[in-house]
């Protein structure tokens, strides 16, 4: 088990995610780390550093070469390369050489500066790539000793361990995403810390799910609490009496086991419990897995608008099991698609539930507080919004997304056919003037313009609309 499952909770040494840390990645001989870091870094918007390049710099010898001067000295200068780069301020994805894990000073400066992923590569897959290129890879035998070796020392070193060549299992995990099938019968191994855990769900999920819940995370179990189910979670009645129920100290954990309202208000409630203790999302309907398990943001709804009271409080652990949406009615199974959707839009190509949730989480990490490039999530969310407002919140919100999307396109001059063919949006009967006035207290608003998403040819980009044009769109989608 790497040094980072189920070892992490408040105050935890342990990290459980890469926000405001480095990225590193370890591995063996050909797991890929040279190969991956620069996407990797791409799509987090940091700076990649690779220490083997960096060495080969600063001591003229060609990459993957001890030179003269013999591989003692190639490790004092790993060292040093490794301490400068995670001793830099700004969070980077540093690539590591297969060795530079073995000082014990690199060790401690990981455990410091960074949130650590071993690139896993079976070994004769490892010797397929490198075999014969490198000082260490002459010998196949002395390889596969040393693979040996090593493998215990990557596995606890590391604080997750993702296949080699797999970008988005990279990317969820910095996040702290765990995607599993199963993954609810090991939830008691994957809530981080040994403290006690509170369980929260409505009463349709926890009669479905709750046993096996509560069986995983057994002894740690405290309480279970039963919210309202959707939107009706999401009034400060429910999260004032969550307050009052929850009984756990500063060591504990709260498990939201729903759908993205049900995690809106459990994170909330966390966020401001004893002024903030960890909490785990573990979304069981689509849109949860796609999109509002991921990312820290929580909040609950009020008269005057959708999500307009909440806070920005990072899971300590997202588990996202689609073995979960087995059991979801079709009506909400088409709410998540409306999300998925969304995302495609957004990423310009077709994507499966990981392959969403590790865009989302990408954007999350870059902006964990939603100044700028993360607001790309919110294509169509401002006209979503506004429908939800109007119709008293009774407006499910993929079919309001699904509406959002259409107008989206259509202020960004593009086809809205891929909406209206993978989800038949419909308009709808609310009070124009009430829709309008919602959309004009969105958080997105800005002076006399709207601030809007909008996909443009080389992808999504945030403008300004005067408030008219805005407006009549807006209108399109009421009947």
């Amino acid at each position: 088990m790497s040094r980072g499952a189920g070892t992490a909770g408040a105050g935890a040494a342990v990290p459980v995610n890469a926000l405001g840390r480095h990225l590193a990645l370890i591995g063996f001989m050909g797991a890929g780390k040279t190969t991956i870091a620069p996407e990797v870094a791409a799509r987090l918007d940091r700076k990649v550093v690779e220490l083997d390049a960096e060495i080969a710099g600063s001591t003229g010898e060609a990459l993957g070469a001890f030179g003269g001067k013999g591989e003692a000295f190639f490790r004092v200068q790993e060292a040093q390369h490794a301490l400068a780069a995670l001793g830099a301020r700004e969070a980077a994805v540093v690539s590591f050489g297969g060795g530079a894990v073995t000082s014990p000073s690199v060790q401690e400066g990981l455990g410091r500066g960074a949130f650590t992923v071993l690139l896993d590569v079976e070994v004769g897959e490892a010797w397929r790539r490198v075999g014969g290129s490198r000082p260490l890879a002459q010998d196949e035998q002395q390889f596969r000793s040393l693979y040996a070796e090593r493998d215990g020392l990557y596995r606890s070193t590391a604080d997750a361990v993702v296949r080699s060549g797999d970008s988005d299992g990279v990317v969820l995990a910095a996040a702290g995403v765990h995607h599993e099938l199963g993954a609810l019968e090991r939830l008691g191994e994957l809530v981080p810390g040994d403290g006690p855990v509170a369980l929260v769900a409505d009463a349709t999920v926890m009669g479905i799910h709750g046993a096996t819940a509560q069986t995983a995370l057994g002894d740690r179990l405290v309480s279970r609490h039963e919210l309202p189910s959707g939107e009706q979670a999401k009034h400060l009645a429910v999260v004032g009496r969550l307050w009052s129920e929850l009984r756990l100290d500063r060591t504990g954990t709260v498990v939201a086991l729903g759908g993205g309202a049900l995690t809106d208000v459990t994170g909330f409630a966390a966020s401001t419990y004893l002024r903030g203790v960890p909490w785990v999302a573990v979304p069981t309907t689509l849109v949860g897995q796609v999109d509002a398990g991921i990312g820290g943001k929580t909040a609950i709804d009020i008269p005057e608008g959708k999500n307009l009271a909440g806070a920005f409080h990072w899971p300590a652990r997202v588990v996202i099991d689609e073995l979960l949406l087995e059991t979801l009615p079709e009506r909400e199974r088409r709410q998540g698609l409306a999300e998925l959707v969304k995302t495609e839009l957004l990423a310009g190509r077709p994507l499966d539930v990981r392959g969403a949730a590790a865009y989302k989480a990408a954007l999350c990490v870059r902006d964990p507080h939603d100044r700028r490039p993360r607001a790309w999530l919110n294509l169509g969310h401002t006209f979503a919004h506004a429908l939800e407002a109007a119709a008293g919140f009774e407006l499910p919100h993929g079919e309001a997304v699904a509406l959002g999307l259409v107008a989206a396109l259509q202020l960004s001059g593009r086809d809205t056919k891929p909406v209206v063919d993978a989800l038949d949006p419909r308009p709808v009967t609310v009070d124009r003037e009430a829709a309008w006035q919602a959309l004009l207290r969105d958080k997105k608003r800005s002076g006399d313009e709207i601030v809007i998403v909008l996909r443009g040819d080389d992808g999504p980009r945030v403008e300004t609309r005067p408030a008219d044009e805005v407006r009549q769109v807006l209108y399109t989608l009421i009947q």
